[in-house]
């Protein structure tokens, strides 16, 4: 073929390849599903949310800039601190995480697209929509005022706090929805999506990052998630689970929430150090030094912030051995995070490095997080917290932490990968003001805030005496927050005007050795050309020959004849590939389907109970219209020609399928939101002589053992029969995997009957105390679960039905009995804590 026909044949491939992936125009542009697009709109939106947390931010500062102001209510304060640490920490510390990874990650993985487009998009409109509640109730004198932890007895009383606690409630565990289903898809993209040849053990150092991370996030969220429905429960119903005077505790709170808010301080800085990761081997001009060291620093972290959530509670009155078991593994901590900051200080001393603008905000970060980390090691030393708790010095603190460990390696990352966002670099001379603005104005802003803390003046309080020594330090302070934010404005101005006027930078302006610089600047839709295979942690710098090669379309997918969007699916250890996956295209139901449970979670928060059922209900059948046109799709033909000889199947199923994998993962992050239940319930035990408590009989309450026995005999067919279908299904008989189904649905109804029948006729009342409050919600939690298996097994009954699921095209039914194993582990639990318990009481 001459070099004619090559280039004839490579422009009839890149304008078929930009017709599958290209959005729709006018406004069927917002039915967009594919990274390149949500990636930008969550991007966006988490940096507006940061911007309206800090005018929030500045109001405070302006009410503490002189003694004795009125510039704020009592009130209005209380309502900004409130949403200021709300949407600091849950509308942008966290969602920057995973909008900018779902930007990036395809094209460092060499990947088009993240296995579930449409899931990424849905948990963006969840974001958007949670955001907008929360965010949007400051206008109406209807925000949150308690603080950004909700610390009970006082926040669960209605009375006290008004509709604003329900609005954080609902308005956040609506939210926790979209990190959830993001961390789903980033932890099944790095580990299924990956190029061939790249092992687990040449990845990125950015993608170990959001493994380890999103990892943190299916295990640090859903506890928080558990404590809202206790929470929500009392305010709502009141069953009194922090109450004291039903046997209910306020530290349970405290101890759900921390088990979360601990981990999210280490969720929310491992990414910023992730950003550091892949600048400073670019800027050093040398592979990163210690590769094997940092990924088991990374890791080490991750496991060791979840057991520092106590470091939070060293003042409420703990037995002094959980005090000093938290304190050294609050010291601990330390030994990883200063792993990492070493290997980065390495790499620089072996390489030559480019003192470019992206490594002034690196080292400014490394300077302030590191004077974040001696504070830290001092409220990690229990005495000493006990005189700083509350104080103006955990404030000053915490920002050093978060600004210095997290905000300047994200406005490096910004300055870095803004070319592969827009082909556009930011202006190095205005970056150099923004640097220097926000770096001068965050210390003059925080540094005298541990003086004042050390002082006396505590956290949260919305004016102060003129003459017991703050007034000028908490005036600096105030000069120095409204420095800071210049820099920020600066930022904002470049971002939105100031780059309109730049030429494109062309193909990898920094000379980066990683994948996300191969394509041509700004990259098209579909991202990557072809996808190549990999033989290095810096392929750019170790395959000369790979760019040319890939942008010439010579390696796997280079065409799109089909006109469907196809990724490569590899194995999570070795990268071999295994699969080439078609993922669905530009849909307005994840937007639909985000509209109807939002709407629902919000009439909650209002009362309209009714109403909201009937709207969460219609969203859930939008998400049945979701999954049916859009997953599991039964291919043309079972193989398909991917480039260079190679063949590789359209559809599997089972553990070498996104799909399962994605439930897996979804499951265990179920699991500990239903671990953290039973937590309640054993702590519960811990705090009080006789749990559970005795009834009139003088014997402990409990729900018998009768009906829970029928119960878990029931939950056990229910279980062996989804197993009989999936074995009926594999053997070709469509009538026995029918039969199978249906009796598994009836056998599982009737045992969450029976569940819920047990503590109602042994006379249990959820408003009497905490025991009987946390029995139905265990319960309750297990019968949904059922019933949800029971919505599933519908769903597998009507595919077989419409011919969808067969023994060759069994997805579903694989699936399907993922979930019913996670299911029966926990109805096997929850009864034997309800019923066993009451026993050896």
């Amino acid at each position: 073929m001459s070099e004619t026909d090559h280039k004839t044949r490579r422009e009839a491939q890149e304008e078929r390849l930009n017709k599958v992936w290209a959005s729709k125009p006018g406004w069927r542009y917002w039915s967009a599903v594919n990274n390149t697009e949500v990636g930008v709109w969550y991007t966006v939106t988490s940096f507006a949310f940061f911007l309206f947390a800090g005018v929030l931010a500045l109001l405070m500062r302006a009410q503490l800039a002189v003694p004795e102001n009125d510039l704020l209510s009592p009130g209005l304060y209380n309502q900004a601190f409130t949403l200021h640490g709300t949407a600091m920490m849950f509308l942008f510390a966290v969602p920057i995480f995973e909008a900018v990874s779902i930007l990036m990650l395809p094209t460092m993985l060499g990947a088009r697209d993240l296995p579930f487009p449409r899931l990424s998009a849905f948990g963006y409109w969840c974001f958007l929509i949670g955001g907008v509640f929360v965010c949007g109730s400051i206008f109406f004198n209807a925000a949150p005022d308690a603080g950004w932890f909700m610390y009970p007895p006082l926040t669960t009383d209605p009375k006290l706090t008004g509709i604003g606690a329900d609005i954080w409630l609902l308005g956040l565990s609506f939210i926790e929805v979209a990190s959830i289903a993001a961390a789903v898809e980033l932890i099944v993209g790095v580990l299924k999506c990956r190029p061939p040849g790249m092992r687990i053990n040449m990845m990125p150092l950015y993608c170990w990052y959001v493994l380890i991370v999103g990892g943190m996030i299916l295990f640090a969220f859903p506890p928080l998630i558990a404590g809202d429905i206790l929470f929500e429960l009392e305010r709502l119903a009141d069953w009194p689970f922090f109450d004291p005077a039903r046997g209910g505790d306020p530290l349970l709170w405290q101890h759900l929430f921390w088990i979360f808010g601990h981990p999210e301080v280490y969720v929310v800085f491992l990414p910023s150090i992730a950003l550091m990761a892949m600048i400073i081997p670019t800027f050093a001009g040398r592979p990163i030094v210690g590769y094997s060291w940092i990924v088991l620093a990374a890791v080490g972290t991750g496991f060791l912030s979840f057991g520092l959530w106590v470091h939070h509670m060293f003042t409420t009155g703990l037995p002094a051995i959980s005090l000093g078991f938290f304190s050294a593994a609050s010291e601990a901590v330390a030994i990883p995070t200063g792993v990492q900051i070493f290997v980065f200080l390495a790499t620089m001393l072996a390489g030559r490095v480019r003192m470019s603008l992206p490594m002034l905000f690196a080292s400014g970060s490394l300077a302030i997080f590191v004077i974040g980390g001696l504070t830290g090691v001092m409220v990690a030393i229990a005495p000493f917290d006990w005189q700083a708790h509350d104080s103006y010095f955990v404030v000053a603190h915490l920002h050093y932490v978060l600004i210095g460990g997290m905000l300047m390696p994200l406005f490096a990352g910004a300055y870095y990968y803004m070319p592969l966002a827009t082909g556009k670099k930011l202006s190095d001379r205005l970056g150099r003001w923004v640097f220097w603005l926000m770096f001068a104005g965050f210390n003059i802003a925080f540094l005298p805030m541990h003086f004042t803390g050390l002082r006396g003046m505590p956290r949260r309080v919305f004016t102060y005496p003129g003459d017991i020594g703050l007034d000028w330090l908490n005036l600096v302070s105030t000069v120095g927050a409204y420095i800071f934010a210049a820099g920020v404005v600066l930022f904002t101005w470049d971002c939105v005007f100031g780059i309109r006027r730049r030429k494109n930078t062309g193909a990898n302006p920094w000379e980066g050795g990683t994948m996300e610089w191969i394509s041509p600047l700004p990259a098209p839709d579909y991202g990557i050309r072809s996808v190549p295979e990999v033989s290095s942690r810096y392929p750019l710098w170790d395959q000369p020959e790979l760019a040319r090669e890939v942008a010439e379309g010579r390696w796997y997918l280079a065409d799109a004849e089909e006109g469907k969007r196809e990724t490569l699916v590899t194995s999570v250890l070795d990268g071999k590939p295994l699969q080439c996956l078609r993922v669905p295209g530009n849909s307005f139901m994840p937007m639909i389907c985000a509209i109807l449970i939002g709407t629902s979670f919000i009439g909650t928060a209002f009362h309209f109970y009714w109403s909201s059922l009937v709207v969460g209900l219609a969203g859930v059948f939008g998400i049945m219209v979701w999954l049916w046109h859009g997953t599991a799709m039964i291919p043309e033909t079972d193989s398909k020609d991917i480039g260079r000889g190679m063949r590789l199947p359209l559809y599997v199923s089972g553990t070498q399928s996104v799909g399962w994998w994605a439930m897996f993962i979804t499951m265990f992050g179920d699991m500990t939101a239903f671990a953290s239940l039973v937590f309640g319930y054993f702590y519960y035990w811990t705090i009080h002589q006789q749990f559970p408590p005795l009834g009139l009989d003088g014997l402990p309450r409990g729900p018998g053992l009768v009906w829970p026995a029928l119960a878990l005999l029931l939950l056990a067919g229910a279980w062996g029969a989804m197993l009989l279908a999936r074995a009926r299904n594999s053997a070709g008989s469509a009538t026995g995997l029918r039969l199978s189904l249906v009796s598994s649905a009836v056998l599982a109804l009737a045992s969450a009957a029976a569940m819920l029948w047990a503590p109602w006729q042994a006379g249990l009342q959820p408003t009497d105390h905490a025991y009987d409050g946390i029995v139905w919600v265990l319960l309750l939690w297990t019968a949904l679960h059922l019933v949800l298996g029971v919505l599933m097994q519908a769903y597998c009954l009507a595919r077989s039905l419409a011919g969808k699921l067969t023994t060759r095209w069994d997805i579903d039914i694989r699936n399907v009995v993922l979930f019913w194993h996670f299911a029966g582990i926990t109805g096997l639990t929850t009864i034997a804590v309800v019923t066993l318990v009451p026993l050896l009481a």
